[in-house]
């Protein structure tokens, strides 16, 4: 009798102990989260508890009719996401406009200078000093042609300046070829009857941007005669990595600002103000999509490998519905999800909040299809109670064979009992 007392003790204190089931679980009555969050109120952070959101037609309604919360709003947090990413505050619209304008010569420029009928002005050994051609001897102006589209020309230097003969010292940076040519010939003109000459620039080395992260040929890119748009920048790096870019959060660096570029508002909502013209020392910075995901935990993954992991799944072009992300995470487990109870817990610093589908009835899922997640958004499944007295039962059962090892039933022998 004592031993089946003790016997029955134990089970007793086995069961009591196994009621807290370990892993995580939702209250199924709370209306509010069990612990305190930071929340900016009045512009100044506070701890308190979040109230429990259904996700019901009432609420998709409102969240639907916020049209700056939509994919390409301005509101949209994936579209302002680059600032918690960064840790800086980026500078808000788009770089003052400009408009296209001609190539304005720079430091290290090389210019070709052809004067018509003066071959005494030609330099036959090429050099990287003056190249003119006569018009008057074609095969001497093209052999002029050929060695100056390699290395002939004058070259502008660090000062902004080159030297040409009769005329002297010319300034040429921050001017148009344009600009240069008419002083040529207003100078030239003193020793020269009807001048004609031409400037050209014959290798653009002055003005340069930097196109860099998830594009497929990250380098330097020179301005030339045609301006350069962000567009183009990025066409001419190859495009965007597609499984790796973040669209909506490309940053351009300016004279020590920052703007955000929404290349998605460019290629899906036609906003041209997205097209920004670039100039030198522009860097041009595609971001990757890391911190595009959303997080499930719980009773998700149905089959396979991962069946019962957390996984993380990134937002195709930042944007997913509830019921995409727990697709893409497998769905929940029929045998041990609790379809009532789906949890959507969202950690922006501003304004934390806390979402509650109860999916029960497949239905439901029609509101989860409406209901827009955000990034780093975390999906919890909750576990079925029946599920939980099963792991309770699970947990007893190694007990109860233990001690069918000693006696081979649960009716043990009298303590005195020699056996």
């Amino acid at each position: 009798m004592e031993k089946t007392a003790l016997l029955a003790l134990l089970m007793v204190i086995n069961l009591s102990s196994c009621t807290i089931i370990p892993g995580q679980h939702m209250n199924p009555f709370s209306e509010q989260s069990s612990v305190k969050l930071p929340v900016q109120e009045n512009n100044a952070a506070t701890l308190k508890k979040l109230n429990i959101q259904s996700i019901d037609a009432e609420l998709i309604v409102s969240l639907e009719k916020n049209v700056k919360n939509r994919s390409l709003g301005l509101d949209n947090v994936a579209n302002n996401y680059f600032e918690y990413r960064i840790g800086s505050v980026p500078v808000k619209g788009m770089p003052v406009k400009d408009t296209a304008s001609q190539y304005l010569v720079g430091p290290r420029d090389i210019l070709i200078i052809t004067v018509w009928e003066h071959p005494e002005l030609t330099n036959p050994f090429g050099g990287s000093s003056i190249s003119i051609a006569s018009a008057n001897n074609v095969s001497s102006a093209g052999s002029a042609g050929s060695n100056t589209a390699t290395t002939g020309g004058n070259v502008v230097g660090e000062d902004g300046t080159f030297f040409y003969p009769y005329v002297g010292i010319i300034k040429a940076a921050g001017r148009t070829v344009e600009e240069i040519r008419a002083e040529l010939t207003e100078k030239l003109a003193q020793y020269i009857e009807k001048v004609q000459l031409d400037v050209r620039v014959n290798s653009y080395r002055s003005q340069r941007v930097y196109v860099v992260g998830e594009v497929n040929q990250p380098g330097i890119q020179t301005l030339k005669d045609i301006p350069l748009t962000v567009l183009e920048a990025i066409n001419n790096a190859g495009g965007v990595n597609n499984q790796t870019a973040d669209l909506r959060n490309i940053t351009l660096t300016r004279e020590s600002k920052t703007y955000s570029i929404n290349l998605l508002s460019l290629y899906e909502g036609g906003d041209i103000t997205q097209n920004v013209l670039l100039k030198q020392g522009d860097v041009l910075n595609v971001a990757d999509n890391q911190f595009n995901k959303i997080f499930v935990f719980g009773e998700n993954t149905v089959g396979g490998t991962g069946a019962g992991r957390s996984r993380s799944v990134i937002m195709n072009k930042g944007r997913m519905t509830l019921t995409e992300g727990l697709s893409e995470a497998g769905g929940f487990d029929q045998t041990t999800a609790d379809a009532a109870r789906i949890f959507v817990f969202r950690g922006g610093l501003n304004k934390p909040e806390i979402f509650h589908l109860d999916a029960q009835s497949p239905d439901a899922l029609l509101l989860a299809e409406h209901f827009p997640l955000e990034p780093h958004d975390i999906i919890y499944v909750d576990r079925a109670e029946g599920i939980r007295w099963n792991q309770i039962i699970a947990q007893i059962q190694p007990t109860v064979t233990l001690l069918n090892l000693f006696n081979g039933t649960l009716n043990p022998k009298p303590l005195n009992n020699p056996r």
